[in-house]
């Protein structure tokens, strides 16, 4: 095995005997070993359990049983994923001294039975609240493209794992763009489900009406395949489920059209791919996005309020703040902005009511150096890591699916458009995905400078 191969190729190999998964295993340890002192995104190597798990596997194959999906797959999980054995971080120094585990999220289990091979646990900003994983008690996390730059975040130990070919499946969590801010910065493909689509148990929280959990891989196909596996399909094959009508497709003006010349140029050529010329407008998004920030403060603030009034000290520096801030705001105004939550979902069906899929920027520019404060869009200044959520935070506000997909335009980093679907579309928003990697538009090398 090398680290260029995407999960379904890994799993073909281990089923057609051309490999052994405790091979596979100990090629993907030594990777790790070898090569994430210069990315820092795990935080938890479980090597044991891994060849454990590789090892049931391959007497699996032995005796003659049929395989499930992921049989040998390496994947590894964000730290705020329980893990038996394991105090669950979500990135806290505090959860540090929190007792183990007793047992695996239900998505870690689902992934098990699949007969995927868990590696460990990946690098976060601290619970979730951050663009760009700067972890002042874990370190930060490098983007592989650029080791001096972010891997976007929340979930930026996920992404840089798989752009960095460590392993070719990990999962994450998205509240406002914790899973598409980094498939961005690192160029994979992520999903975030349908609001309520997979299962949170076993996952620390951040913000209850927001929370989901997603996927990054290099390659739709295997994005298709994990979803599945999530849901309980362990039958599942490899190819994104079909859908018979062509999809209407539009692109998102207005607020949607502020990114730099990057972010519009890979939207263009998505659009070109597509053969998409409608343009079509989501009604006052800012308010939409000035909703979700409350939501997520005061939900945030009130899930820690405990925990900032007796280890305030103990708080990333980064983190700390918002939260306390999230405390303080009046009871009215997070009831008003969950009033505008409702009134916004009902705007954009009325969209969907014509469209199917909708393209937009995933982030308003491409992965930004580790430290930077602000950043300039369009001769606008503006602070840069609330920012990155821009464009996500809008969408996930109402719990809509999306697929990111990776654009790298010649001598740029890579940068992602986000496919947006109506509740439930994830089948027709992973075929496009897999439509535009065919044409070559949406790719996902492995990267390690």
């Amino acid at each position: 095995m090398d680290g260029s191969q995407n999960a379904i190729e890994i799993a073909n190999a281990i089923r057609l005997g051309t490999v052994s998964a405790l091979r596979v295993t100990e090629a993907a340890l030594a990777d790790i070993a070898r090569h994430d002192g210069r990315y820092n995104s795990f935080t938890t190597v479980t090597a044991g359990r891994a060849l454990q798990e590789a090892a049931a596997v391959d007497a699996a194959r032995d005796r003659g049983e049929r395989l499930p999906p992921l049989a040998g797959v390496p994947y590894a999980v964000k730290n705020l994923f329980d893990i038996a054995g394991l105090p669950t971080l979500a990135g806290a120094k505090i959860n540090q001294s929190h007792a183990p585990a007793s047992t695996d999220a239900q998505l870690v289990q689902a992934m098990q039975r699949a007969g995927a091979i868990l590696l460990g646990a990946l690098n976060m900003d601290e619970y979730a609240y951050g663009f760009t994983t700067e972890n002042h008690h874990f370190g930060p996390t490098r983007n592989p493209h650029d080791p001096t730059r972010s891997a976007g975040g929340s979930s930026g130990g996920s992404a840089a794992a798989v752009a960095a070919g460590l392993v070719p499946l990990t999962l994450g969590s998205d509240t406002n763009g914790s899973v598409r801010v980094p498939s961005s910065m690192c160029g994979l493909f992520g999903l975030k489900p349908t609001y309520g689509a997979l299962s949170l148990q076993g996952m620390f929280p951040f913000v209850h009406s927001f929370d989901h959990a997603g996927i990054f891989a290099r390659s739709a196909q295997d994005l298709s395949l994990c979803f599945d596996v999530l849901q309980g399909n362990t039958s599942a094959d490899s190819t994104p489920r079909l859908v018979s009508d062509t999809p209407r497709l539009a692109r998102l003006g207005g607020y949607f059209e502020q990114g730099d010349a990057q972010a519009q140029a890979a939207v263009a050529t998505v659009c070109k791919a597509l053969q998409v010329t409608q343009v079509v407008e989501l009604p006052e998004v800012a308010r939409a996005r000035s909703a979700a920030y409350l939501i997520t403060a005061s939900e945030g603030g009130n899930r820690h309020l405990t925990r900032l009034r007796m280890q305030a000290a103990d708080f990333d520096p980064l983190t700390r703040p918002r939260l306390a801030a999230g405390t303080t705001l009046p009871a009215a105004w997070y009831l008003q902005a969950q009033r505008l939550r409702r009134w916004f979902f009902e705007q954009a069906m009325q969209v969907f009511a014509s469209t199917d899929v909708l393209i937009a920027p995933a982030t308003p520019c491409c992965a930004q150096p580790l430290g930077q404060e602000d950043m300039v869009i369009n001769g606008n200044r503006m602070p840069l890591r609330p920012n990155m959520g821009m464009f996500t935070q809008p969408i996930s506000f109402i719990g809509l699916p999306v697929v990111a997909v990776p654009v790298h335009l010649p001598g740029q980093l890579p940068i992602a458009v986000q496919l947006i679907g109506a509740p439930g579309k994830e089948a027709q928003l992973l075929q496009l995905a897999h439509h535009l990697q065919s044409l070559s538009v949406c790719q996902s090398p492995v990267v390690r400078n």
